[in-house]
């Protein structure tokens, strides 16, 4: 084929690192963006999802036998609903903090969409294909379910308000379900209002343990907070209220949203996240004791009977884990199936990109409308978290075969602040651009720079990302030395969600036969020491 180019686009974070292969574990224990965690255990088998915003597939699902090593095994949705809604792209909104539970030899996940209300899938294998979401009930602002079946055959539902959409918050209620799980019958009972004490409490996840109904929810803000914990012998109260872990003297600001686990061994734990800027929130495993009734999480270090988060702490007593954390997913495109790593910004159409037998992704040039004023608005990016861990290296390898004049495969570290290196092809060459956006979320234009014109057949970009988000971009030609575009950028978290790499592949024309790339390998990995 003609105008064909190799590019090779390398990404470097320098995080610290903790291989998880020994008796003490180091958090955080997943240090990707896995914001509103919720935990269930079947057995000896522990499952995990949490909030995919407008991330498509959503609703992720990971297991781990050991609490401590997690990799992801499928996501209950291959598309967000309404699917019409979701085909563009609509930050912030989607799949916010859900619940996954496990009752009568079926998995249930709660998810709720802030502009449509609350929904309820199923499966009786977590491998399964996932029901089609049913609307528990509709409503603007219902946030963070959890269900709780009851002893005496009752169901119930605990969630939260978003005030964005409703202009309450901070407030916690209670409904009853029918038997099914799939419909509210009863009427909202306020069951705590945190306006005094616990502002924006949210996130509530209720439990029931020795005749005590509990409330576990954060209050005080995402990266300001603390954990509460609410108790009452009645399901509608009145509860007593508790705080039961804080950032104290710690690093560990929040701590944010998580779930309770009662080990097979009887002991107890809570993964919870923290929110960590442009690299989104990652997930940390506290110790947790029973002290009168009331959970004390981490460890209470100055004795006032409220836990503090631990760094490094003894692995829970259970079997070995099945799998070392497989967070640092390569993809050789070997697979029919595109890999569980990848991720789009919206609901995707058919010509985004097709997996093939010949061990490549067939990415084709996706007409791109004049109402997207930048890539922040772009449904066509396949997208990855970033790791908070050291040495993280991403490689990309990939032809590209352009037919019409701007047709462009890029490159991005993506946020409300954005920027990129991409390949676009001229009338009789390429041209390497380096592309930055400030306050895309706003609709601002790009400003895009030609660094160099090329006919060079072999290319390879890099970003080098320090600990502090500072990056810089690196290109090369051929065998030439590697040259530094001598501009920095500093990366910025998206709405709700840390900062993506991605890669696309666009035109402004429209054609009966656009050109493509042919994605050969993507490699990430990190030096673990």
């Amino acid at each position: 084929m003609k105008n064909c180019i190799l590019i090779i686009l390398l990404l470097y974070v320098g995080q610290n690192v903790f291989a998880q292969n020994n008796n003490e574990y180091i958090n955080p224990i997943i240090p990707f963006d896995y914001s509103d965690p919720d935990v269930v255990r079947v057995g000896e088998d522990y499952y995990m999802t949490a909030s995919s915003f407008t991330a498509v597939p959503g609703l992720p699902i990971l297991h781990s036998t050991d609490l401590v090593n997690w990799k992801v095994v499928n996501y209950a949705l291959q598309k967000l609903i309404p699917e019409k809604h979701f085909e563009t792209v609509q930050h912030g909104g989607g799949i916010w903090a859900p619940s996954i539970r496990y009752h009568n030899n079926e998995f249930y996940i709660f998810y709720p969409d802030p502009d449509f209300g609350i929904y309820v899938t199923k499966a009786k294998k977590i491998t399964d294909s996932w029901s089609e979401p049913i609307l528990v009930e509709a409503g603007k602002g219902l946030i963070d379910p959890c269900p709780l079946w009851d002893d005496n055959g009752k169901v119930y539902l605990v969630h939260a308000f978003a005030g964005s959409r409703t202009g309450i918050k901070s407030i916690i209620t209670i409904k009853e379900l029918d038997a099914t799980a799939t419909k509210v019958i009863g009427n909202a009972v306020m069951v705590y209002d945190g306006h005094n004490i616990d502002p924006t409490i949210e996130g509530p996840k209720l439990y029931k343990r020795n005749n005590y109904y509990y409330i576990f929810a954060p209050a005080g803000g995402v990266s300001t907070g603390w954990q509460t914990v609410l108790r009452s012998k009645n399901i509608y109260g009145p509860y007593e209220r508790k705080v039961v872990l804080e950032q104290g003297a710690t690093a560990i600001n929040g701590p944010h949203q998580g779930a309770w686990i009662n080990t097979s061994k009887n002991e107890d734990w809570f993964i919870h996240f923290q929110d960590k800027h442009f690299y989104g929130r990652i997930l940390h495993l506290q110790p947790m004791q029973w002290k009168n009734d009331w959970p004390v999480i981490g460890i209470d270090n100055n004795g006032n009977g409220i836990g503090e988060p631990v760094t490094t702490f003894k692995k829970p007593f259970v079997k070995m884990p099945s799998h070392k954390n497989k967070m640092y997913i390569s993809d050789d495109f070997n697979s029919t199936i595109l890999g569980l790593q990848w991720q789009w910004q919206a609901n995707p159409k058919h010509n985004w990109a097709f997996t093939t037998p010949n061990g490549y992704l067939r990415m084709p040039a996706v007409y791109n409308a004049d109402s997207i004023l930048n890539i922040w608005e772009l449904p066509n990016i396949l997208m990855q978290k970033i790791s908070s861990d050291n040495d993280l290296y991403a490689t990309v390898k990939f032809n590209f075969y352009p037919n019409t004049e701007n047709e462009r495969f890029g490159f991005v570290i993506l946020g409300t602040d954005y920027a990129g290196i991409s390949i676009v092809k001229q009338k009789d060459s390429f041209a390497i651009i380096y592309t930055t956006c400030a306050g895309a979320d706003k609709g601002n234009l790009p400003l895009e720079t030609v660094i160099e014109k090329t006919k060079e057949s072999e290319i390879s970009f890099r970003i080098e990302i320090e600990e502090n988000g500072t990056c810089s971009f690196l290109y090369r030609l051929g065998n030439n030395q590697a040259k530094t575009i001598d501009k920095s950028f500093i990366a910025k978290a998206g709405k709700w969600v840390g900062a993506k790499i991605g890669m696309y592949c666009t035109r402004n024309k429209i054609t009966n036969d656009a050109g493509f790339a042919n994605v050969l390998n993507f490699e990430m990995f990190t030096d673990k020491k």
